[in-house]
């Protein structure tokens, strides 16, 4: 037997027979639209469910891959899975549109909702009863097609023995729409296609909130967001708010700014205990919150995880397809593939780029060391001692210049590998001339040559500080937007702020950088594909950033192995006072 796992999975040797528009009832009588492709065979076989809200007929869509930010016709929606490498494998493919979706009937209830969860169920126990499946049903796909697997397994279908999930959020508040307390507007942008996305394939899909709440209070809600002064500026947001319709998804996510009931529904941390089945979990380093992370550490049933190298995603969504084939092999078809020999998590590690097996997360040998900020914009492993006059920039609002400004702090050299792996927080003290601001921090490795290496990044708006200290720790800091608290003026404040998950080794001769802005635009280049920013501060704001005695701004680094001279070394008055 060949050693190459790829040689030991499924080999293709089928032709595909494909029924399109098979309408499949769920409990509540409504049906769902699918189409099934499967082995051109009298044989029975596993199949693999993808669910999801772009159009079950985009998946089709057969182009090569695309390249990210070079193609132009690159669609990020495209993530349903590939049938051509699927089913010859052994595999049927049922790709179906949620509820309110597509040729799907009922009402759009909302991304990741419990209601398509349970839609899920029905569709995995309908699947396992056809005459061409042998029983047991996987799920697939990414992103949108990724999170609702964990939805489905929460409800438990019988016949659901593993899935394989990828490109994850875990709380649909905190990681996906509310940043910190602040609208990310790749929501908006993602309903009806925008910079790269086909969109949703809306049929029956009504804004929750006029369907749900009670007149007065929803007449309370909008016009308490048309007064929101961000929103006042920024013509997309209040044009929506005065015609739900034109995106009423996006615009149920902006009259419920602060968590609560509606995110809940829509997150997979209140439930994740429910999930039993085996999970495979992807994510990629420096991506968003970590999220993956902390759906991997929720789990209590058989799991793995593989953290890939950050980059550039192509589309269609072929990534992983032969890994894919192998998980189901050996849970669908209990072939012998290997797949769960050896430590459960993989994971690259950037500045060595080289892949590390662990098992567990954080490293047991993780140790939280302090970073401050330093005059001249430097950063030290020892707090500052003088001038505590503050460092400050200076944020015009997008409607009068797309200027940006920041501070900077930048580490001497390291005189050897220094390996962070693991949570990060950024704990500072700020004071602001006005109520509320944005504020964006970025953590990144800087070469010898100029370059930067992307690490974590956090965001949060300043009257959404408020901490469950009770949930927070020193290197996780959990807010609880339940309400607004402004900021009172010139009053110096703490903040804190996650920076995500860091997973690097900064080399002889690298140097920690942290950033410190407040302003994201639509223009940036990076927000040119798939429409990313948060909406923006709508007033001209003086940052002004504290770092002396009493008020210590530091960085919390997962510190991993032997680190003692690096951090005696970096602490060291003369060398700090040099740079």
């Amino acid at each position: 037997m060949s050693k190459n796992w790829r040689d030991r999975i499924s080999q293709p040797k089928f032709d595909i027979k494909t029924d399109r528009d098979v309408l499949v009832p769920m409990r509540d009588k409504t049906r769902l639209c699918v189409n099934i492709y499967r082995p051109k065979s009298r044989g029975k076989f596993p199949a693999l469910l993808a669910l999801g809200g772009y159009g079950k007929e985009l998946q089709e869509v057969l182009l090569p891959p695309q390249p990210l930010q070079k193609s132009a016709v690159w669609d990020g929606n495209i993530e349903a899975g590939d049938t051509p490498d699927i089913v010859p494998r052994g595999y049927a493919h049922v790709i179906a549109d949620v509820r309110g979706i597509g040729k799907s009937g009922g009402e759009y209830p909302g991304m990741w909702s419990t209601q398509e969860g349970v839609d899920g169920y029905d569709l995995v126990e309908w699947i396992a009863r056809q005459p061409w499946c042998n029983g047991n049903v996987g799920m697939i796909g990414y992103s949108y097609y990724g999170c609702i697997q964990l939805k489905v397994a929460i409800q438990q279908p019988p016949h659901l023995k593993a899935i394989f999930v990828s490109h994850l959020v875990n709380d649909f508040y905190r990681d996906g729409v509310y940043n910190g307390g602040i609208l990310s507007l790749f929501y908006y942008g993602i309903w009806d296609g925008r910079h790269g996305t086909s969109g949703f394939a809306p049929r029956n899909t009504p804004s929750l909130m006029m369907k749900e709440l009670p007149a007065r209070e929803f007449e309370r809600r909008r016009q308490a967001r048309l007064e929101d002064p961000d929103i006042k500026h920024y013509p997309n947001v209040r044009h929506l708010l005065h015609y739900p319709q034109k995106n009423p998804w996006f615009f149920d996510m902006v009259m419920n700014p602060y968590d609560g009931p509606f995110w809940k529904d829509r997150s997979i941390y209140p439930d994740i205990d429910k999930i039993k089945i085996p999970t495979f979990v992807v994510g990629k380093v420096a991506h968003s919150s970590g999220c993956f992370w902390d759906i991997y550490n929720g789990l209590r049933s058989p799991k793995k995880l593989l953290v890939k190298p950050f980059g550039p995603e192509e589309r269609p969504w072929r990534e992983d397809s032969e890994l894919i084939i192998r998980w189901y092999d050996h849970w669908l078809k209990n072939l012998d593939t290997g797949i769960m020999q050896g430590p459960p998590i993989r994971m690259f590690v950037q500045g060595t780029n080289r892949w590390q097996y662990e098992t567990e997360y954080p490293l047991p040998e993780t140790n939280w060391a302090k970073c401050y900020l330093r005059r001249w914009e430097n950063l030290a492993f020892a707090p500052e001692k003088d001038q505590p006059h503050p460092d400050c920039f200076l944020q015009q609002p997008l409607y009068m210049s797309n200027k940006r400004d920041s501070v900077k702090y930048i580490s001497p050299p390291m005189p050897e590998a220094l390996t962070v792996i693991g949570p990060a927080a950024f704990n500072f003290y700020a004071s602001i001339d006005t109520d509320d601001t944005n504020w964006i921090v970025r953590l990144s490795d800087l070469a010898p040559g100029g370059q930067e290496t992307a690490l974590g990044r956090g965001y949060l708006k300043a009257s959404h500080r408020s901490l469950d200290r009770r949930r927070s720790k020193p290197y996780a800091p959990y807010h609880k937007h339940t309400r607004s608290n402004p900021v009172t003026a010139g009053e110096i404040t703490e903040y804190n702020i996650s920076l995500g998950k860091v997973t690097n080794v900064f080399k002889p001769g690298h140097r920690i950088k942290l950033e410190i802005q407040s302003m994201e635009s639509p223009r940036d280049p990076e927000m040119q594909i798939h429409y990313h920013p948060h909406l923006p501060s709508s007033r001209t704001t003086l940052h002004k950033i504290y770092r002396n005695r009493e008020c210590p701004s530091h960085l919390v680094l997962p510190v991993v192995g032997k680190s003692e001279d690096v951090i005696e070394y970096l602490s060291d008055e003369n060398l700090v006072g040099a740079i």
